[in-house]
């Protein structure tokens, strides 16, 4: 089959478009899945380039980085095994299936949850690997994936728009799960115009939660689109006294942060007291300046947002199939072009979700 190699850690050079992979050969209890479209994510670049490594210390947006070969160089602190199929955000149909009890899945349009279980009921992490990182992923014709992770859904929308939510919009509502975002809280959304920060605004609006959102000024109209309650320019010299002002003094319930960086110690100073951070990536810096101070007197509470729990994906469709949340496509390429899409990824002068199709 025709797919996009990655053979190891580095540049765009690691990425390679082979017509000889073989079709994975299904086991019990497994699915294969013909894949129409694959959305691009930044866990599709960290793992290329390396970046959850702890010897990287840049944002994961610096797409300059020196090629290294880390021991550590897997979202779980692990090696990656190489050649690897990446691609965590599949939209497919269901050609075979192993197991008789699992025939009436053939012809199935199915969405994937990118965290891959076992098959027995599975703690909330306890899991064997993220799609397209331990596990070959979607930028390929076909992939294999446990019965477990595939999830039919009925929707008018395209295979190339179901594309778009996969990894964004399940992190995003896994951030406002673990933060426990509610009706009437005031929440924070920075890197609003990328995918999990578009992501973010519609699932937290979708709870009745007013909405702040960060956004560079480049981006002010599109993010505009998707109704957020407010909107902050990222390149304000004034960040403090205008969350204060938005909030008429109150500051925010939740700040929901994907972006880390110089500007993380005033994401904590516009928390309320007994407010609640939550995080799921660093794109503009993974070290930060931390006062232990502004975290114990207001009785803060921080919170990493990693794997998902069972469930959550499936919450997911539904939100989809009853269009409470749309697909945000920016731009889409053939497979073959991948690097053209990765490199357009790069830029980041795109709004919502970049998209291969074959």
């Amino acid at each position: 089959m025709r797919g996009i190699l990655l053979t190891g850690h580095g540049g765009m050079d690691k990425l390679e478009w082979r017509e000889d992979i073989p079709v994975p050969t299904l086991s019990e209890g497994e699915v294969l899945i013909k894949v129409g479209a694959c959305g691009l994510n930044n866990t599709d670049v960290n793992t290329r380039v390396g970046w959850y490594s702890k010897t990287a210390t840049s944002g994961s947006d610096n797409n300059a980085q020196e090629e290294i070969e880390p021991d550590d160089g897997g979202w779980g602190g692990t090696s990656l095994q190489f050649p690897r199929i990446q691609g965590a955000d599949i939209a497919g149909e269901i050609v075979e299936v192993k197991g008789i009890q699992f025939q009436h899945l053939l012809g199935e349009t199915v969405m994937v949850d990118p965290w891959i279980r076992p098959s027995e009921l599975p703690e909330r992490y306890k899991v064997i690997g993220y799609l397209g990182s331990e596990i070959d992923g979607g930028f390929a014709e076909y992939t294999k994936v446990p019965v477990n992770a595939v999830h039919p859904v009925k929707s008018e929308y395209s295979l190339i728009e179901l594309a778009t939510f996969a990894t964004s919009s399940v992190t995003a509502e896994n951030m406002l799960d673990r933060a426990r975002v509610k009706t009437g809280d005031v929440v924070l959304i920075t890197g609003a115009s990328g995918g999990v920060g578009s992501a973010l605004i519609q699932l937290a609006n979708r709870r009745g939660a007013r909405t702040i959102a960060v956004s560079s000024k480049s981006k002010v109209n599109e993010v505009e689109s998707i109704k957020p309650d407010e909107i902050l320019l990222r390149e304000s010299d004034n960040f403090i006294d205008e969350v204060m002002s938005l909030t008429s003094g109150n500051g925010i319930s939740v700040v929901a942060d994907v972006v880390g960086g110089n500007i993380w110690p005033q994401l904590l100073e516009v928390l309320n007291h007994g407010g609640r951070y939550v995080c799921s990536g660093a794109i503009a810096g993974p070290m930060v300046e931390f006062d232990l101070r502004t975290f114990y007197l207001k009785d803060l509470t921080l919170v990493g947002a990693t794997i998902v729990p069972p469930g959550t994906f499936g919450n997911l469709v539904s939100y989809i199939e009853r269009k409470e949340i749309k697909p945000l496509l920016a731009e889409t390429y053939h497979l073959k072009d991948f690097k053209k899409a990765q490199s357009s990824f790069l830029e980041k002068s795109h709004f919502g979700n970049i998209v291969v199709y074959m």
